[in-house]
């Protein structure tokens, strides 16, 4: 079956159009399902601005359809799947502003972290932005989303469901998942991903802690130098919570 958006029966007048050369300025054509093309002028290789490429943020079979991907897009697809799955949380939260923005932040946490440590940003961002995804659901049956960590129990069915609609790779769901299941709860020999989501949820935690002004400065101190599991967590949690540079 072949994609609607590619299929030449459903296009319209604007299927075919022209797009200047940033390079020499001379006019390419393009047709819509093109990814891209050289211009004749200059031989610059122009990426098409009309595509919508976010389907080859997860399809595996994206080269079949749109053919030779462009380098900028293949360095690209997990920064558009990450997207997609930012977008799937916040429509699920709603309008939970709180919870929005710390999922966001410990995405935005996990992000620095993972570049230091390394680890796949994949599992690393979809694992943050979903971690808490279980809270809503834990609060309907339990009354609590913190008694017996019961949001840990309710994630992980509702990342799969978010996760499988946006067509996850079956080793990034499952790990993702696992992650999610017991994000507040280390074992011996973690993975550096599971690694990477537990300290950046740990330095925004102790980040609200501190402006609720709920835990003392020396303890939060002993905890950077006891609880964190990477480097890289400590290092920035010591410039995010002391200010340091």
């Amino acid at each position: 079956m072949q994609c609607p958006g590619q299929d030449s029966r459903f296009w319209g007048l604007d299927a075919i159009f022209d797009v200047a050369c940033p390079q020499c300025g001379k006019e390419v054509e393009f047709f819509k399902d093109e990814p891209t093309r050289a211009c004749k002028e200059c031989g610059l290789k122009i990426v098409n601005p009309k595509m919508d490429f976010g389907c080859a943020s997860y399809c595996q079979f994206a080269e079949q359809c749109v053919g030779d991907l462009p380098a900028e897009l293949l360095a690209q697809r997990k920064d558009l799947f990450k997207d997609r799955v930012a977008v799937e949380m916040k429509r699920y939260f709603q309008y939970d502003f709180k919870r929005i923005g710390h999922a966001t932040k410990v995405a935005r946490y996990a992000e620095r972290i993972v570049k230091q440590e390394g680890g796949d940003p994949a599992v690393v961002l979809s694992a943050a932005y979903l971690h808490d995804i279980g809270i809503a659901e834990a609060e309907r049956k339990y009354g609590s989303a913190e008694a017996h960590d019961h949001h840990e129990q309710e994630g992980p069915p509702i990342a799969r469901q978010i996760l499988g609609r946006l067509k996850a790779p079956t080793a990034l769901l499952d790990e993702v998942c696992v992650i999610i299941g017991r994000h507040h709860h280390p074992r011996q020999d973690e993975t550096i991903n599971f690694k990477v989501v537990y300290d950046a949820d740990l330095i925004v935690n102790l980040e609200e802690k501190l402006k609720e002004a709920s835990v003392e400065t020396g303890d939060v101190a002993s905890c950077i130098d006891r609880e964190f599991l990477t480097d890289g967590g400590r290092e920035l949690a010591r410039k995010v919570l002391f200010r340091e540079r």
